[in-house]
């Protein structure tokens, strides 16, 4: 069965798709094949209706927060991730993305909007300093333009109201952590740095 759905610690966690436009080097999934006891890997990306289905019957018992991050890039899988955003809303949850920030180079547009409605809190991963950097340690298939458009897609977010935080690796160094923290004072955006899993 292809789990679209996973609990770690009492928080609920949405696994829309495997696609991403990065192939980190410090990414889980290089050694492991899921969270906890959950397989992440998936055949067949969900429609909000097959999302749905896999939520514990009982919301109440868990965080009144929902994570849309798994094994790829939430936003491609956009429309599955509107609506399930749309249905946990209207059951009294919040919602945040963990994202790599490049849905507008996915789209090849601006989809800000839909991000800004659907998630409470949009997580974008900084995770370098600048463009080179990020790069070689994210290696987007966008190239060195991705870095900027992180910033760009971040900054389109927080201008229409989104409360979004910026999050990068420790594993990059005191140096590059410090960098960004300019970067993100620079945008307006809070720096979270959080420990490699």
């Amino acid at each position: 069965m292809n789990n679209y759905v996973y609990i770690l610690n009492n928080k609920i966690y949405i696994n829309l798709t495997n696609r991403c436009s990065n192939d980190c080097d410090f990414c889980i999934r290089r050694d492991r094949k899921g969270m906890g006891n959950t397989t992440l890997w998936i055949t067949e990306e969900p429609t909000a209706e097959d999302v749905i289905e896999q939520l514990p019957a009982d919301l109440d018992d868990y965080d009144e927060e929902v994570v849309f991050c798994g094994f790829g890039e939430p936003t491609y899988n956009l429309e599955a991730l509107d609506e399930v955003a749309s249905y946990l809303h209207c059951v009294d949850k919040t919602t945040r993305i963990n994202t790599n920030g490049q849905a507008n180079l996915i789209y090849n547009g601006d989809v800000t909007d839909v991000i800004v409605t659907s998630c409470d809190v949009i997580n974008v991963s900084l995770n370098e300093c600048n463009a080179v950097k990020y790069q070689q340690h994210c290696k987007s298939v966008f190239g060195e333009r991705a870095f900027d458009a992180i910033l760009d897609f971040a900054q389109k977010c927080r201008d229409k109201g989104g409360n979004v935080i910026f999050s990068v690796v420790d594993s990059i160094g005191e140096a590059d952590i410090a960098e960004c923290k300019k970067l993100a004072k620079k945008a307006g955006v809070p720096l979270r740095v959080r420990a490699k899993e």
